[in-house]
């Protein structure tokens, strides 16, 4: 029984220091997402253009299934899904960032 209880306490230890660092590396104390140039360069040449795009084409789908999204009532969210969050992403995004917002990096 004393094996036992040497050998269970000898593979928590080891189980609870082993998890230590995985812990530890959750704790974010910087900020999350500093881009670097490349990806601003990228943004700016390939994705923003794209972007751009995507939200004119959005528009025009969205006046082209108007009427349905009328009839169903989902005006407002098809609006939203074809045309705010393209635009947000292409307007509001800070340039190499991933997410949208004007200096709202870290923010959930």
């Amino acid at each position: 029984m004393k094996l036992f209880r040497i050998t269970a306490a000898s593979l928590a230890l080891t189980l609870a220091v082993t998890g230590m660092p995985a812990m530890a590396g959750n704790t974010q104390y910087h900020d999350e997402e500093t881009p670097a140039a490349y990806a601003m360069v990228a943004d700016a040449v390939i994705a923003r253009p794209m972007l751009l795009a995507a939200t004119a084409v959005g528009f025009g789908v969205y006046l082209v299934t108007l009427p349905f999204a009328w009839g169903s009532g989902s005006a407002s969210k098809t609006w939203k899904a074809l045309v705010v969050e393209p635009g947000e992403a292409t307007f509001v995004r800070c340039l190499g960032c991933s997410k949208p917002g004007y200096g709202k990096a870290n923010d959930q």
